[in-house]
């Protein structure tokens, strides 16, 4: 399908933040999986996902620590998931997902940057429709088919595996993740996934220019400053 490329280009539609807003944001993410499926990193594969990809990001492992000591120690916080979907100009499509202790301020804050950007929020699946929900996983070390015999024997069947450069990746269920991982790491026990990621691509891609171009960047860099936004995935070629 020609995406593996995409992916790694754009980190998988996922735009930058600043270091402590990524932080924070992890911070959030341990605790509520921790609050959810327990502290145990052994026994809750979301939390060792999460710890696992918060050090490669170079978070500090006391913010890693304390968000788990958190919920070992009682401390009762609420976060909910919330996703909203925007249409930008000529074209061009946004989702933007949030982790929030107060959905109130959430909308509130993406609504004031759609207004400064001239924009609308489209209702739920109004956008998300155009976009594959999808489980990436990409690693070196075994062919396309090696990958697809090991994943049918198991009873999974991906939607699609590419190679590209030496690298293998896989598109999956998201539901299928950590399935995924565990079969190929049963298969090579030193293997160190490049991308493990649950993530919406785009099924078509615009471009834009002048005006359009501008206001969607601004569109884009407003949303990510917006301390409850996690992940920003859009439509555009940049």
């Amino acid at each position: 399908m020609g995406r593996a490329y995409e992916v790694r280009k754009a980190s998988i539609q996922k735009t930058g933040a600043a270091k402590a807003k990524v932080y924070s944001m992890y911070a959030r993410e341990i605790y509520a999986a921790a609050k959810n499926g327990g502290t145990e990193l052994e026994g809750n594969p979301t939390l060792k996902r999460l710890v696992d990809k918060a050090k490669k990001e170079q978070v500090p492992s006391d913010i890693i620590k304390r968000a788990i000591d958190k919920v070992n120690s009682g401390v009762d916080e609420t976060y909910t998931s919330c996703t909203y979907e925007i249409f930008g100009p000529n074209g061009s499509t946004v989702i933007a997902q949030c982790l929030t202790d107060n959905v109130n301020r959430s909308v509130s804050s993406v609504r004031a940057v759609l207004n400064k950007c001239h924009v609308k929020m489209g209702s739920q699946g109004s956008v998300s429709y155009m976009y594959d929900h999808l489980a990436i996983v990409s690693f070196k070390g075994l062919t396309d088919e090696e990958t697809l015999d090991l994943l049918l024997e198991e009873g999974v069947d991906p939607i699609d595996i590419e190679v590209e450069n030496g690298e293998t990746v896989v598109y999956g269920n998201p539901n299928d993740l950590f399935k995924i991982k565990e079969i190929i790491s049963k298969k090579l026990p030193k293997i160190e996934f490049d991308m493990d990621e649950i993530t919406m691509i785009p099924k078509e891609k615009v471009t834009l220019s002048g005006e359009d171009l501008d206001t969607f960047k601004k569109l884009i860099e407003m949303l990510d400053e917006v301390d409850d936004v996690q992940n920003v995935y859009h439509n555009v070629e940049l």
